[in-house]
């Protein structure tokens, strides 16, 4: 927690913080299938527990999936072998917006088993160890609550609904994100990719998430780390600064050199190993990457080393996350 602070204060703790976000990744560890693995809460708590000592992790991570959070609307959600789980049909229409209500998150046994995995989790860290709660942005729940297509549609062409859909939204993610902090999570991590420039016109983000964004980072009572999931930052970054965010995400398709140039005091960095190519990483490309990413973003403090996305695949062999630890305690401690 203390490295973690320091670095959060943009100054130099004694070696720069290792996020590795193993959520899915518990699943390849126990032997259980996704579905399995996520339906008991004591089976995430064993392996956050667990893959914390094996792999020198600085953070637990509760998230589960996704699409737990449609799942509060009656979402469907679809568990493949050996991948995240994924939301089915969309859960309703643009017309269905019109009855739409906020569900009670005590109602949603999927959300409850987060939470009981942070109850659990704050017990065993005692305070001493990050606990990273996770929230999907009122922006991009769309996408899994409507369809891609059709939330497109909503967000260019009907402003009322669209406005009517964010103020539930807002009021779920507000109260998800607090009870979550509640239960004993430290921080909490806002997915929002579709805020992404790679997907809609700066413009657009303007004068529809970024209000929102702001309103309802302002009404987390914790720290907030926005994570756009890869998508590229540079063009809004100034913008996630002032909506309150403490940390920001960086994908692989900027240079996480000039992030920190632009960023510098302002908010802490988290990032950037490549997650889609680490399943083929050797033990040396591994390290290799490690040491390049810390010698760009670490100096200084303010940088907290993670993959891009958020997640770390099921495909990534274990000596391959031993060999990041290893490169970090190898060339993470300051001054670098």
């Amino acid at each position: 927690m203390e490295r973690v602070l320091c670095s959060l204060s943009h100054n130099e703790p004694d070696r720069v913080p290792l996020f590795l976000l193993l959520s899915l990744y518990g699943a390849r560890e126990s032997g259980l299938s996704p579905k399995e693995y996520f339906s008991k809460p004591d089976n995430v708590v064993k392996y956050q527990l667990f893959m914390k000592e094996k792999y020198r992790n600085d953070c637990f991570y509760t998230f589960s999936y996704a699409a737990a959070e449609t799942e509060a609307w009656g979402g469907e959600v679809l568990f493949p072998a050996e991948g995240p789980p994924n939301a089915g049909k969309p859960v309703f229409t643009i017309d269905g917006i019109d009855r739409l209500y906020v569900p009670d998150i005590q109602q949603v046994p999927s959300l409850m088993r987060v939470l009981e995995v942070t109850k659990q989790l704050a017990t065993k860290a005692k305070g001493e160890i990050p606990i990273i709660g996770v929230v999907m942005s009122p922006f991009s729940l769309p996408v899994m609550q409507l369809g891609f297509e059709t939330y497109l549609q909503l967000l260019y062409f009907d402003q009322p609904r669209f406005i009517q859909l964010m103020k539930i939204n807002k009021q779920f993610c507000q109260t998800w994100a607090n009870a979550q902090l509640e239960a004993g999570a430290t921080a909490i991590c806002y997915f929002n990719p579709l805020c992404s420039t790679d997907i809609i016109e700066k413009s657009l983000y303007l004068s529809t998430g970024y209000p929102v964004d702001r309103a309802t980072i302002a009404a987390i009572k914790g720290p907030v780390a926005t994570h756009l999931a890869s998508g590229r930052v540079v063009p809004i970054v100034n913008e996630i600064i002032e909506t309150g965010s403490q940390i920001l995400g960086v994908g692989i398709d900027e240079s996480v050199d000039l992030i920190e140039k632009k960023t510098k005091g302002k908010i802490t960095l988290l990032g950037n190993l490549n997650g889609v190519e680490m399943p083929n990483w050797s033990e040396e490309t591994a390290s290799d990457k490690v040491r390049e990413v810390i010698q760009q973003a670490a100096p200084g403090g303010g940088f907290i080393l993670s993959d891009s996305h958020g997640e770390i695949p099921w495909q990534v062999p274990e000596k391959v996350l031993i060999s990041i630890s290893d490169a970090v305690e190898e060339y993470g401690y300051y001054p670098v």
